[in-house]
């Protein structure tokens, strides 16, 4: 397994528990908003929040073995890309079915998923700007196991 797809697989580890927290706090809130719409509006928010996050990583890693690693492959864009179109009509959808339920308090579930957004960037942030990704093949980092092949010159 490469270090980006540990590193994408860490994303939506932390995504999750980011999102089991924001649906806590937003609950607590919500609560005290408007009951049990307010509760429900949270939860929901933020599972609609996480499941964006999920499929963004989750098609990367998807295309990343169909492609066979290859970053470059037309595969692996189209697989990348077909989960983007997939989260856009998704998203679009639940606006319409969510907007005029009157079990949903648009509020909460607003703010809920813009602090889960928000919080699934940091995430994002944080875990890449700690992952030991190279820049460049064919180069070993310190505390690598295996050191490269020298090319001939």
């Amino acid at each position: 397994m490469t270090n980006a797809m540990t590193t994408l697989k860490r994303i939506i580890a932390y995504g999750a528990l980011l999102a089991l927290a924001i649906a806590v706090v937003g609950s607590i809130t919500g609560f005290f908003v408007d009951g049990g719409r307010g509760v429900l509006s949270a939860v929901l928010g933020t599972l609609i929040a996480f499941v964006f996050v999920a499929v963004t990583a989750g098609s990367v890693i998807l295309a990343d073995r169909a492609s066979g690693s290859d970053f470059l492959s037309p595969l692996f864009f189209s697989i990348v890309l077909g989960g983007w179109i997939l989260k856009f009509v998704v998203f679009l959808v639940a606006l319409v079915l969510l907007k005029d339920q009157p079990w949903v308090n648009t509020l909460v579930l607003f703010l809920s998923i813009i602090a889960a957004v928000l919080g699934s960037l940091v995430v994002d942030v944080l875990v890449i700007a700690k992952a030991r990704i190279p820049y460049v093949s064919d180069i070993a980092l310190p505390g690598d196991d295996v050191a490269p092949e020298k090319s001939a010159r």
